[in-house]
């Protein structure tokens, strides 16, 4: 059944959405978009330092996704700019870092619009293995440091109060980033990534009631744009990746669209 690549791009995009759920609701919650977008941004330098050192593109994405995130810490605390100048700055300087070596590297073809957009439909079962297992050991984690994690959104002082060293959850969150971003790059690209994580949860923020709630529905969503843009991808013969996007952003504006009847009832 893996030689089927509409099976495999599925069951990659499946593996993507569930993880994707919990932390696109941290994101949400914590207003950090632009630094999802930074560490996207930055993965193209991992994809251009991989292919130069020919090393495994998946590594270098999280290293380099890891070694960016720990470079923001530093500068918030050594720098006199605010958090939003950091991460402009580390993106667009990351990003365009990353096109400079590529663009050096004449001896190497690379496939730029793959890696930007996501070529899930060429997964492979090596990639399989590599989405399935990163991803069910950031939800292991996730489940672990939910509460702490949780906590330090919600109020840090207050955390910090109760022993649940939020700087330690921080810090893990970073990890797990960074780890999802290089585990996403394949199925929606690194310029993408960032909407696969915001889109469902904010589509699952409107019709949730409680915080765990709004982190299953919200990977149940992804689950649904993943198949969604796959089938329009197969039928209309499109892009696979932003075909998934917009299927996240149909739901997105289906939940927003108001209901006479259910609000009357509320």
């Amino acid at each position: 059944m893996l030689d089927d690549f509409f099976f495999r791009a599925v069951l990659g995009g499946i593996g993507v959405a569930l993880v994707a759920g919990p932390l696109g609701c941290i994101i949400i919650w914590r207003r950090l978009a632009y630094f999802g977008d930074t560490l996207s941004h930055s993965a193209l330098l991992g994809i251009a330092l991989a292919l130069l050192f020919d090393i495994n593109v998946t590594l270098a994405v999280f290293g380099i996704s890891v070694a960016v995130s720990m470079l923001l810490i530093v500068l918030q605390r050594r720098a006199s700019l605010s958090s939003d100048a950091l991460l402009g700055m580390l993106a667009h300087s990351s990003l365009a870092i990353g096109l400079v070596v590529l663009a050096f590297m004449t001896w190497v073809r690379v496939d730029l619009m793959g890696f930007l957009f996501g070529d899930i439909l060429a997964i492979t079962p090596l990639d399989m293995v590599i989405i399935w297992g990163g991803g069910m050991s950031v939800l292991a984690v996730v489940f672990i440091i939910w509460r702490s994690l949780f906590a330090a959104t919600v109020s840090y002082e207050i955390a910090t109060a109760e022993g649940l060293s939020p700087d330690h959850a921080n810090f893990i969150f970073m990890i797990m980033m960074a780890g999802v971003i290089a585990i996403s790059m394949k199925i929606v690209g690194v310029l993408l990534i960032t909407a696969l994580l915001i889109i469902p949860a904010a589509t699952a923020r409107r019709l949730s009631s409680s915080p765990e709630q709004m982190a299953l529905f919200s990977s149940i969503i992804g689950l649904i744009s993943v198949w969604g843009g796959l089938l329009g991808s197969l039928e209309w013969d499109i892009p696979a990746g932003p075909s998934i996007v917009v299927a996240a952003l149909i739901c997105f504006i289906l939940s927003v669209i108001p209901l006479p009847k259910r609000q009357r009832t509320r």
